[in-house]
Formats: C-alpha cells, structure tokens, sequence
C-alpha cells in the first residue's frame, strides 16, 4: 500500500468542505427542536438541528497512508445523515493534522474553532490530540478520536471520547501472538511519544507475563531520520523476534535490522505502520506479524468507502485502517446531538454513553436512519456500529474491540489470520 501523496492529499483535506442535505435547514433553529413538532402520543419532537462538525486527519505527514480512509469514512456518514433527513443536518469542516513534524495541525486547529465546529472527529495522532485537547475543550468542542490508542486518554475529559481500543488491548494480544508463535526473548524499537511508549509496555508487560523476555529496548523522537544506533543494540541482544512500534519509520528500521542480520520474517507491527508496504520495503517481510483494531468489513461498505471518496477525483483507498472507527464516530456524534435535541459540544457529550447502549436498556441498531427513527419516537438506542459494539465505559473508551492479526505473504502484502 503506497502512502498518501502529500501535494493530492493536502488540497483534499485543506480549506473547507461543506456536505449538506438537499432541503434547507430553517435559520435560527439549529440548535432547538423544530416548532412544527408533534406534541401528542408521548413521541420524542422532531429535531431541525444543523451540526457544524470538523475532522482533523493526517493528508501529510508521517500517518498520512491513514488519512484517507478515515476522512473517505467520515465524509460517507455525514453523507448518509444528511440523505437521512431526520433531524440532524451536518456542515463538515475538514483539515489536515499533519504530524509533529511539519505541524500542520497549528494552523489547522485554529481554522476548526474558527469555523465554529461544536464537535471534532481527531486528532489521528495521540501526540496531536495531547496537543490540541485542552484548547477544543475550552472552546467547548467535544472531541472524538477514531484512532486515538494512547492509555494516557482514559478519562481525560468529559469531552473527549474516542472509538478506538486502548493500547493496553492491542499490547496484550500482540504480546501474547509473540509467545504463542514460541518466541522467548524479544527486542523492541519503539517511537518515544505516548503511542509508543504505552503500547511497547503493554508488549513488553504481556510477553514477559508469559515467561519470555525483553532482552532489549531502544526508542526514538518523532521527526528522526536515523535509526542505526537503536537497530544495533536491538541486534547486538540477538533477540528471537523484534517488535516495532513505529508510523512510517519502518520503511527504514526494517532494512537496518535486515542488514543487522536480524530475521525480518519474525517482525512484529502495530496499527501504526501495518499495512501492504509491497516494494516500498526492501527487505521480504514473509511470516512477519501485526495488529491493528477493527473488527472485518463487509465488502458494501468498503464500496461506499470508494465511491464516496473517489466522487470528487481521489484515487480509491487501498487501505482501510480506522475508517469504521471514523465512519461510527460521526454517527454517535449525530445520534448524540439529535439525543441531546442540541449541537452544543457538552449536550452532545452527555448522550454518548446512552446512544452507545451505556444506559444497558436501548433498542439495538446498526444504520443512523434506524436508530433516528427510534430517537424520534421516543425510544432509547443502543447504536453497534461496523467497528463493533463500542458501548462507552464510565472513562469514555469503548468497553471492548476487535482486535486483527495479519500476516505477511512473500509479497509483502497482508492477510487477516484472526
């Protein structure tokens, strides 16, 4: 899978993108139900609420090869809220996070706030969402994060929530993969942000609970182009297998360890640089191993995915990384506000956990169109989405997820094993 081209994506994500429905939105109502409501027979008022929502995800920088299936899956569930007609209209905002290298996201944020967005879909980056939290929530704009896997986020604030696992989650089953393949001492290179250094202690906390051992860690700082110092100490303590806790720094760390003479058929990748690296990897990648949340996508939806995105002249995705995480983070959102009959950041929140089955008593659906027309009548929904059941805990994580093992073919492309 080839990575965004920066020049295509950056004039995608820049500026503004509005998708709004067909009918207009009465002025003045956007925030309160609509005074044509029915009173009787005990139904919930038909909401006309018009949400100005913002998404902030990497078209440069080093996760770029993400953004696009994640914005493809936002903008496919703003389109299907819109075409829903049912109370909730959405005008999307989009903008390019960029990484802590080129820092895209200063000037981008600020272009969100100033667009007057009540609710985010972003950062991708947990190092960006650090960044740029404290200033949304102060502006009262609730934040949701579809890849956000940082243990650091439990909790954090009432107005942030995200779709994606922990990285205590992912550690765990990619630890317990490393074992089970019969491996007993480990090395790990890992990116020293709140990503990676959660995720390699999970790895390493898991593995060494099954008997094996780290024999030894090397870090590095987001914007770094040389990795020889860390490759070497990894190799010098012949570890049995090496895990890398990167973004797109593997198409460099992978040859190291290659020439090192570490075995680069018993490496093991993370959400953050798995993908069909193909040729763009010198090294054979076969019998090497990575995870990534998500539970697998029916095939209609990776079609909408494409069609949605390739609408305005974009190159279809190849890759599908977060874009359910996306993709159902909008639809809470949605779901939340007509909830809330509200598009104020805090009201939205407040119905995050109820909407995702939190409250333990909601009427299971799956589409925005079926859980609107429960919320309309009166009725309680517990929304599972295409990423999996999601339902919010009391720290706003979501209570399990699907987490995918994938394994690389002589190619170097990926196959989900379980």
């Amino acid at each position: 899978m080839n990575a965004l081209k920066g020049s295509r994506s950056a004039k995608i994500f820049a500026g503004i993108a509005l998708l709004s429905a067909s009918a207009l939105v009465v002025a003045g109502c956007s925030g309160t139900p609509s005074d044509n409501a029915s009173e009787g027979g005990g139904d919930k008022p038909a909401a006309d609420l018009t949400l100005k929502l913002g998404s902030l995800l990497p078209a440069t920088g080093s996760l770029s090869f993400l953004g696009a299936p994640m914005e493809a899956g936002v903008q496919l569930a703003v389109q299907q809220i819109n075409d829903a007609d049912a109370g909730v209209t959405i005008d999307l905002t989009s903008a390019d996070e960029g990484d802590l290298d080129n820092k895209a996201y200063e000037t981008s944020i600020t272009n969100l706030q100033n667009a007057g967005i009540t609710a985010m879909v972003g950062a991708a980056s947990s190092s960006v969402t650090k960044l740029i939290l404290d200033g949304n929530a102060g502006a009262g704009i609730l934040t949701v994060s579809p890849s956000n896997t940082s243990p650091d986020f439990s909790g954090i604030n009432p107005l942030y929530f995200r779709t994606a696992p922990s990285d205590n989650l992912q550690g765990e089953v990619l630890g317990n993969e490393i074992a089970e393949d019969g491996h007993k001492s480990l090395g790990i290179i890992y990116q020293n942000d709140p990503y990676g250094t959660g995720l390699a202690e999970a790895i390493k906390a898991t593995f060494e609970g099954t008997g094996g051992t780290v024999v030894a860690e090397a870090s590095y700082n987001q914007g770094d182009g040389q990795f020889n110092a860390q490759v070497s100490e990894i190799a010098a303590a012949n570890p049995d297998a090496v895990a890398v806790v990167s973004y797109d720094q593997f198409a460099t760390i992978a040859p190291l360890l290659g020439n090192a003479g570490v075995d680069t058929g018993s490496l093991y990748l993370v959400d953050g640089n798995l993908k069909d690296w193909g040729t763009d990897v010198s090294v054979n990648l076969e019998g090497s191993k990575g995870t990534r949340a998500g539970a697998e996508l029916p095939q209609d939806f990776l079609d909408q995915l494409n069609e949605v995105w390739t609408a305005d002249g974009n190159d279809p995705i190849d890759a599908v990384t977060y874009s359910a995480e996306a993709y159902d983070a909008v639809i809470l959102i949605a779901l939340s506000a007509l909830q809330a009959g509200s598009v104020e950041g805090a009201d939205i929140a407040e119905q995050m956990g109820p909407v995702s089955g939190g409250s333990g008593d909601g009427e299971k659906c799956s589409t925005f169109a079926d859980c609107a027309e429960i919320i309309n009548g009166g009725g309680t929904v517990d929304y599972d989405g295409l990423s999996g059941e999601i339902t919010f805990d009391d720290q706003n994580d979501p209570k399990g997820a699907a987490i995918g093992v994938y394994e690389f073919d002589a190619q170097n492309t990926t196959k989900r094993i379980k």
